[in-house]
């Protein structure tokens, strides 16, 4: 679109949609994943706070992200 020298608004609302795209992507894989490998893990409580601390420390990942985005605008 870029290169096509599109009107700057249109690209920003395609960027938009596809950000909202990928996080509801990624929303699907986390929910799939706390109701595969976490259940699997809660009869070995070790096991099961590893799993909590993967999780804790993938939603960070994503919310610095975000706030990366957000300041780079």
């Amino acid at each position: 679109m870029i290169k096509d020298e599109k009107y700057c608004v249109d690209i920003l609302n395609q960027s938009k949609a596809v950000r909202k795209a990928i996080t509801t992507v990624e929303g699907k894989i986390l929910e799939k994943h706390l109701q595969s490998c976490l259940r699997g893990s809660l009869d070995k409580s070790t096991e099961f706070e590893e799993k909590v601390k993967e999780i804790t420390a993938v939603r960070k990942r994503q919310s610095k992200q975000y706030v990366e985005a957000l300041t780079n605008i």
